[in-house]
């Protein structure tokens, strides 16, 4: 029997000078992109920036939805189920990565080879959309029909397999997810006597 678990895709609008500078030329909604392992998004995922205040410090991160960063944040959050197996290839790709983390780089020069639609690759560096479909490949989930170098945060959920489970303010998901853990409605199990 091969056991199933889902992995979330979180697309944000974070509202930053870059985000709505990148905004300006994919005139989509959603410019960033991570991935979670988690419903409750605990466990996020992504190439970005370090600090909140310095957007030209980037890399490897592990993402706070909690932050200051995603405090006005809107999103699409998409679910995609995968076997144990491409999910434990997925986790042991990230894992790696962030044991050398100090070794990669946000790959800025990489966004101009998108602006361009000319790949740029640069070895250890990453943006955020090409570490997450380097992560769906390397794990055999996806394979896109473009470089992984092209890949926009938008083309990441292009997929039948992929389900938006929720859209609007990131903090508002937050709350519904609480709301849900909370009220799980418990079954009543009658004791015999």
């Amino acid at each position: 029997m091969i056991r199933e678990k889902k992995i979330y895709i979180l697309l944000t609008d974070t509202g930053t000078i870059l985000n709505r500078l990148i905004k300006s030329y994919t005139k989509k909604p959603y410019n960033h992109a991570s991935i979670a392992f988690d419903t409750e998004l605990i466990e996020v995922y992504s190439f970005g920036r370090k600090t909140a205040k310095n957007p030209f410090i980037g890399g490897f991160v592990r993402e706070d939805i909690h932050s200051v960063l995603f405090n006005q944040a809107y999103c699409a959050i998409y679910s995609l189920t995968i076997t144990n197996h491409e999910y434990q290839k997925m986790y042991q790709y990230i894992q790696e990565i962030a044991a050398k983390k100090e070794h990669y780089r946000y790959n800025f020069i990489g966004l101009f080879g998108v602006l361009f639609k000319k790949p740029i690759k640069r070895k250890n560096a990453f943006f955020c959309s090409q570490f997450v479909a380097s992560v769906l490949k390397e794990s055999k989930v996806i394979d896109y029909d473009k470089d992984l170098s092209l890949v926009e945060p938008s083309d990441l959920p292009h997929s039948e397999n992929f389900q938006l489970i929720f859209e609007g303010r990131l903090k508002d998901y937050q709350n519904s997810v609480m709301y849900e853990r909370v009220h799980i409605p418990c079954q009543i199990v009658p004791i015999e006597m």
